[in-house]
């Protein structure tokens, strides 16, 4: 399996509702999801998808490109602090 590096871009062109993403809940970082619902600033999901979280995630069904891309990605070990 291989992970998909996405380039930055403009993050303002990408922002849409672009059909299937809307009906998902989507994994992104916790600590960037927290700032950028404060701060109104656009996040990128693990799958690509460009967004400001503001609904509730627990009511949407998981996007399933973001979890097969999040259970691919190495686990830590137990004990480990992620600073």
């Amino acid at each position: 399996m291989s992970t998909k590096i996405l380039p930055e871009g403009d993050v303002r062109e990408k922002l849409s509702n672009d059909g299937d993403h809307e009906r998902f809940a989507h994994y992104a970082d916790k600590n960037k999801i927290t700032e950028s619902m404060v701060t109104g600033t656009p996040i990128r999901a693990l799958c690509g998808k460009v967004w400001v979280p503001s609904r509730d995630p627990s009511k949407y069904p998981v996007c399933p490109e973001c979890k097969e891309i999040y259970d691919g990605l190495p686990k830590g070990e137990p004990g480990d602090s992620q600073s």
